[in-house]
């Protein structure tokens, strides 16, 4: 089993960022395991977290995130996220 990935993004909350940065992922035939967002301060902008699985071309994608737009920051949290381990407790 692959070893999982969460690359948490900060990103400017309106329509069609979330489209552009999955399109990123289909575009490269590259697997999104698990989604989180939700809009953080004053709403205009969101958090992320993605849960990949972890091969050769991570570091790329990570790069090509970080080029997009609306993207202000992107962060690969090697070990996991509390956000999936917590979600994990619902299900």
């Amino acid at each position: 089993m692959s070893k999982q990935i969460v690359i948490e993004l900060s990103v400017n909350n309106h329509p069609g960022v979330m489209s552009h940065i999955c399109g990123l992922f289909v575009r490269r035939v590259y697997n999104v395991e698990g989604i989180a967002c939700m809009p953080v301060n004053d709403g205009s902008r969101s958090r992320i977290w993605l849960l990949v699985n972890a091969d050769e071309r991570l570091d790329q994608m990570v790069k090509q995130m970080d080029k997009l737009q609306d993207v202000h920051d992107v962060k690969r949290h090697d070990g996991g996220h509390e956000v999936f381990g917590k979600m994990a407790d619902f299900f």
